[in-house]
């Protein structure tokens, strides 16, 4: 019979044995579960250096991937929601959200350049309210659309987000029409729109805003739908695919024009804003 012996480790003087890896300095992949820095993530636009899965990336990140350093100028920075339908515990969970990303809502909007194009953009966050559209978010990318109108600019708009907000009831379903009025009197005046859905982009925001861009574009692996796919089947009593809702699956069912990596993604709206350019602000 085999004797083994334990084996020695060395120990640290003054080392404290259950210290554990600081809070934030590593990060898992969610689709192959490999570990890495959470510095070489950011680095790499939090797409998985492995199997390129795309993490979600906040609205400040979007801005800084896609926009000429020091030329971006936030519109409406200080639009906040309230609590018009006192909804319990609402302003405790808008204020937590608040101190959690530094946004007073879950959509940033302004204006820039990106490869010397002049641009209009709403970039979501789904850190805020998971991206529910609140009446603020709507107002805020209403009002991004009409000053795009107004200064001949082009309107990019990243969506992420989890549907309609339940604290603010029938305002939040209100933002469908009013955020579609605007982008139609837009596209009248012969506004480009790009829309670029990223994951998840789900509910009212699917079915309004971000599915009327003149180009749809989404992530790769992005979830893309209305309904959940657990009502739909129950409802049509089938069997979906296991690719349902997903970026591919609309792509091959024609209703996105592309999908792109995000690291193609600068390249591509500066491609396309050089195609359509109309004189609007020059640099």
């Amino acid at each position: 019979m085999l004797k083994f012996e334990k084996r020695k480790y060395a120990t640290i003087p003054g080392a404290d044995s259950k210290a554990d890896v600081p809070a934030g300095l590593m990060m898992k992949c969610d689709a192959c579960h490999k570990i890495y820095y959470r510095k070489e993530m950011e680095k790499n636009l939090y797409v998985c250096p492995n199997c390129g899965h795309h993490h979600r990336l906040d609205a400040w990140g979007r801005i800084e991937s896609l926009f000429d350093m020091d030329t971006f100028e936030e519109w409406d920075a200080s639009m906040a929601p309230t609590n018009p339908l006192d909804f319990p515990d609402y302003e405790k969970k808008l204020e937590k959200d608040r101190e959690k990303t530094g946004l007073n809502e879950g959509v940033v909007t302004g204006r820039g350049f990106i490869d010397r194009q002049a641009a209009a953009i709403a970039v979501m966050d789904a850190r805020f309210r998971m991206g529910s559209m609140g009446s603020v978010i709507g107002e805020k990318i209403a009002r991004a659309v009409e000053r795009s109108r107004e200064n001949n600019l082009p309107f990019i708009i990243f969506t992420a987000s989890g549907g309609a907000r339940m604290q603010e009831g029938v305002l939040s379903l209100m933002q469908m029409s009013k955020t579609s009025v605007a982008i139609n009197r837009f596209s009248k005046a012969g506004g480009l729109m790009i829309s670029v859905m990223t994951n998840p982009t789900t509910g009212g925001v699917s079915a309004s805003f971000a599915s009327l861009g003149d180009y749809n574009f989404a992530e790769p692996g992005a979830l893309i739908g209305f309904a959940g796919r657990r009502i739909i089947e129950q409802t049509t009593r089938e069997k979906l695919p296991d690719d349902f809702q997903t970026a591919e699956f609309l792509l091959k069912h024609g209703q996105l024009d592309k999908v792109v990596h995000r690291h193609d993604m600068k390249q591509l709206l500066a491609t396309l804003l050089q195609m359509h350019q109309k004189g609007g602000m020059q640099k």
